[in-house]
């Protein structure tokens, strides 16, 4: 046999195309696409600049084909966002940019699992901050509905949730479903139904931040209210609309409320101390400073110890323990109480082992804090907290 019907006959195909097969058994050569230009055509940041929730066209060659874009961000596997293409011809594709898109090359997905390479990288805008809604106004999809949501930044755990608040138009009662959308990836995570609503009447919905008693990633979420009336439906806003009714979810807030800082390497995670190594972060703030609960839960401990001062472990919703030490005094809270996230658990002390005023904080991995679990270095996620709350 020579070699190029060798080659056919295991079906070798070229790295620049996927092969198929036809109902007569024929091999069909997809050819690989080329990316050669992204540009923003709708929801742009200023100078058609593309952000989180925009719509992109792709121009390039060989994308008839393409039924998703990765948008790889910074390179590591947990930035790459993925996107269902809108439309496509052979020349461009149009695609809804990831809310939470980074900046960094994009790839086009073929059936059958053929890429493109890579394109040269994308600046991607962080998306606008979400609108502050809490008072009822007209909605853009409808001039017969009016909606509201609480808050623009919710965190899980506090003391109520996240409410939509909605109210009818006219004079007509209507069928009406709240969805709530994960805009990174449009999956409808929750919705409610209430039929024959009266109009003019104030309609609420309140959503915890979980689905099955399971916290919901961080990240943003829009509510749209969906008003039926025979055969129309109309829905309050668009659904590629990023900043309409939605919120922003966070898991924590940052426990020190005014200015504070880190302090120095004596400060960190695993610094020696006589008999043993630092196993918390310390953060310095003026005594009397407020401190806050960093994720609500269920308090464990709330006591005095000679080293540790005043302090209070509470075991968060999601299955870490928190430690907060040096209060200044003994916390409000007492074991088996229940704190929301962001409730003041006491104020910034020097009590115990302290040479100045500040906190010694502490996570500890499940089972928790001395119950077979171990404390991690809090500095990072004190950061990360630290820099949106």
């Amino acid at each position: 046999m020579h070699a190029i019907g060798l080659a056919l006959a295991v079906g070798l195909v070229p790295a620049t195309a996927h092969a198929g097969t036809r109902g007569g058994g024929g091999v069909v050569y997809v050819p690989q696409a080329t990316v050669t230009s992204v540009v923003c055509v709708k929801n742009c940041a200023s100078k058609k600049r593309i952000q989180g929730g925009s719509t992109a066209k792709i121009s390039g060659r060989n994308l008839a084909a393409v039924t998703k874009v990765v948008f790889k961000g910074n390179g590591l596997k947990t930035a790459a966002r993925t996107a269902a293409v809108k439309s496509h011809s052979a020349t461009r594709v149009v695609v809804p940019v990831p809310i939470d898109a980074q900046s960094g090359p994009v790839l086009a997905l073929a059936a059958g699992g053929l890429r493109s390479a890579a394109s040269k990288p994308v600046k991607i805008l962080p998306p606008p901050p979400p609108e502050a809604h809490a008072q009822l106004s007209p909605a853009p999809g409808t001039a017969a509905l009016e909606t509201a949501t609480s808050a623009a930044r919710w965190y899980a755990g506090s003391q109520r949730g996240i409410v939509f608040s909605y109210r009818l138009g006219g004079s007509t009662s209507a069928d009406v479903e709240v969805k709530l959308i994960r805009q990174w990836d449009g999956t409808v995570v929750q919705s409610w139904h209430q039929a024959q609503v009266a109009p003019r009447v104030v309609q609420t919905v309140r959503w915890n931040g979980t689905i099955g008693g399971a916290l919901e990633p961080e990240g943003r979420y829009a509510f749209r209210a969906v008003v039926g009336s025979g055969d129309v439906t109309q829905s309050s806003a668009s659904a590629d609309d990023p900043s309409r009714d939605a919120f922003e979810l966070f898991e924590h807030i940052f426990p020190v409320r005014s200015r504070h800082d880190y302090g120095g390497s004596g400060n960190r995670f695993g610094a020696a101390r006589a008999g043993h190594s630092h196993q918390g972060q310390d953060v310095l703030a003026s005594c009397g400073t407020k401190l806050v609960a960093v994720q609500g839960g269920t308090v464990k401990y709330a006591a005095y110890q000679a080293a540790a001062g005043y302090y209070i472990v509470i075991h968060g919703i999601d299955g870490t323990d928190n430690a907060y030490m040096h209060l200044a005094q003994p916390s409000p809270f007492s074991e088996g109480d229940r704190v929301a996230t962001g409730q003041q658990i006491g104020v910034v002390g020097a009590t115990g082992d302290a040479t100045a005023c500040h906190l010694h904080f502490e996570i500890w991995t499940r089972p928790g804090w001395y119950e077979g679990g171990k404390p991690i270095d809090p500095l990072a996620a004190l950061q990360s907290w630290d820099s949106f709350s």
